[in-house]
Parts: C-alpha cells; structure tokens; sequence
C-alpha cells in the first residue's frame, strides 16, 4: 500500500494535515529511558527507540523543570519595541535580544510575561496578548517558548535575578533588516518573533484602513 506526499490541500487545512500524517507517521516506541548526567539546571536523557519500519536508535536530549517560558515583543508605541542587552554565557559575549523568562509555579503566562517585563525593562503591559509558541532545537530538546505581544506599557520595575543590571534599548520594528546585519542580535527566536509580530501590526493596519473606507 503506497502513501502520497501530503497535497497542498492538506498544507491549507490544518485538521487535513493532521489525519494525513497520522495515516503514514507512527511515533517510535520507547524501547528504554535513562538520565546520563545531572546538573543544577540541566537532566541528560537518552532515549532508547525502535522506529515503525524496524530500526533502533538511541537519542539523547536536555530536560528540565519544564515550567513554561515567556519572551515579549514589548512596544512603548506602536513603531518601536524595547530589546535587551544581557550577558550570554554561550557565546561569552553580550547579545540584543527579546525580555524573556521562565514562569513561576502558579503563574498563567500573561502574569509571567508582565513580571518580567517588570524584571528587566522597569515596565508593565496594560494589554498582553499571546503571539505564537516556539521551539528550539526539538531534536535535542523538549523546550518551549510562549511569545506574547505587550502594548500599553507604564513604568514599573520589580526586582529580578539579573546579575546586573540589563541595559533597554528602543528600535524601530521595521528596521529588522538593519538589526540582522549587527553582530550581537542572532537569537533565533527573537527574529521570529519580531517579524511575526511586525505582520500582526501590519495585518492589523492594514484591516483598520479598509473599516475606514
């Protein structure tokens, strides 16, 4: 019995692609799980997995407390959004990037997204609103990000855990071109997240325009 690839029908209806995958794409069998390593952030998992035509690999990946993330587009107007300079360890560098943090135990994402807003850029969100979820590198990691657009902002710092203190910025959201040529701003997800953002403010534009007419 041979499976066509999926149409470009199906790519157009979500519930469509859906019962097409699961009609060709049977998840493997966890034949065997163990941690490999531990430390005060980070559990190494391997997997051990027998794939629907026969074969066995084995994978490993990063766990952790899995309590959620948040990364905000915050804009202070409706043309510039506010970026962070902090201190990445994975690069021994400082990085431009989106305010983002974990949620805490009892937090919805909207309280998290405002209180670290509060955190790292000395402002709260009258309106927040959820964007889009993102992930990074699922092969090796089950990580995911909740973005979230804040507008309305008003000034309010709370305390964070930053080891100092993190430096705003303001940049105009449709100078995303200029901001990819520079060497400090590469984080995959603060990219997404801020074109995703600019085309739900130009869709929205562009939808207010055409109840005027």
């Amino acid at each position: 019995m041979s499976t066509s690839p999926p149409t470009r029908d199906t790519f157009n209806h979500p519930e469509g692609a859906s019962a097409k995958r699961s009609g060709y794409q049977q998840k493997p069998q966890i034949l065997a799980r163990k941690s490999v390593a531990q430390s005060r952030l980070f559990q190494i998992e391997s997997l051990d997995l027998r794939f629907s035509n026969g074969e066995e690999r084995q994978f490993e990946r990063l766990t952790g407390a899995d309590r959620g993330a948040v990364m905000m587009v915050a804009m202070p107007d409706p043309d510039h959004v506010l970026l962070i300079r902090e201190y990445a360890a994975g690069f021994e560098d400082y990085v431009l990037t989106l305010p983002k943090g974990l949620v805490d135990p009892g937090e919805d994402i909207i309280t998290a997204a405002n209180r670290e807003l509060m955190e790292e850029c000395g402002v709260g969100a009258h309106r927040i609103e959820p964007l889009v979820e993102l992930s990074l590198a699922p092969n090796y990691m089950r990580h995911r990000m909740q973005v979230l657009l804040a507008t309305d902002l008003y000034p309010k710092r709370l305390p964070g855990d930053e080891p100092e203190p993190l430096i705003v910025e303001t940049h105009a959201i449709e100078e995303l071109p200029a901001l990819l040529l520079r060497e400090d701003f590469h984080e995959a997800r603060a990219i997404a997240a801020l074109y995703i953002a600019r085309d739900r403010l130009r869709e929205e534009k562009r939808n207010s325009a055409t109840d005027l007419l």
